[in-house]
């Protein structure tokens, strides 16, 4: 009788140590899943947000030095405005523009991001249009006529594509918060599993320690029996 039931005490905390053991295999499973997720999410913070914030910075860079060279040309002396070479400048600064958004069009965008960066492609080509205008008329009629035009639309249509870069730039700021974010609640996750595991260890200690004492009682018990 003492037997039979000494079996099944040991049977229960079997059964018991095998859900413990199922339960830290998942918790592993969870850590492994979570740790993956982290590194995701710092490679997207650094090839979706950091680098493409960089770029977004050097075509902001690129559109305010376009409007500095079209007001000095524009509003220096009429002798030493030069068509040509003014072009050219425009022309590299275009292409590096063209070539960063390209860049920024690759990397992962949000919804948001999506539409933002539609508008801002927009804006420069309207933006190049009305430069182009500029110089024809600079070039054809006379640099007074393309001073107005640039009153008219060039340094609005630039402040407008200037606003919109902004705006994008804003989007990804909200966006990396949101992946820090994201991040920091991961890593309280990691944290719990810890938790959870120092418990299970001293669980399974207890566990042991109850099997020990339970087999020596039996011992003890059996060789009272055998003595009578």
């Amino acid at each position: 009788m003492r037997f039979a039931y000494s079996i099944k005490q040991k049977m229960k905390i079997a059964m018991l140590l095998f859900c413990i053991m199922a339960c830290t295999l998942l918790i592993r499973f969870l850590e492994d899943k979570s740790v993956k997720s982290m590194n995701e999410s710092f490679v997207s913070m650094y090839n979706d947000r950091l680098i493409p914030a960089t770029d977004l910075f050097y075509v902001a860079e690129n559109a305010y030095l376009k409007k500095s060279l079209f007001e000095d040309a524009l509003y220096g002396s009429d002798q030493l405005f030069d068509a040509a070479s003014l072009k050219l400048q425009l022309s590299k600064l275009n292409l590096s523009t063209d070539s960063l958004i390209n860049k920024y069009g690759k990397t992962f965008l949000v919804k948001q991001e999506k539409e933002q960066l539609e508008a801002l492609k927009k804006g420069l080509e309207s933006t190049v249009g009305v430069e182009n205008r500029i110089l024809a008329i600079a070039t054809a009629q006379s640099v007074e006529e393309a001073r107005k035009l640039y009153n008219n639309e060039g340094r609005e249509s630039s402040n407008q594509t200037i606003k919109k870069l902004s705006a994008l730039m804003s989007i990804q700021k909200q966006i990396a918060e949101e992946l820090i974010k994201d991040s920091a609640f991961m890593v309280s996750g990691n944290k719990l599993y810890s938790s959870f595991q120092v418990v299970l260890a001293i669980v399974i200690g207890i566990l042991i320690v109850g099997i020990v004492f339970t087999s020596n009682v039996v011992k003890i018990n059996n060789e009272k029996f055998n003595l009578n």
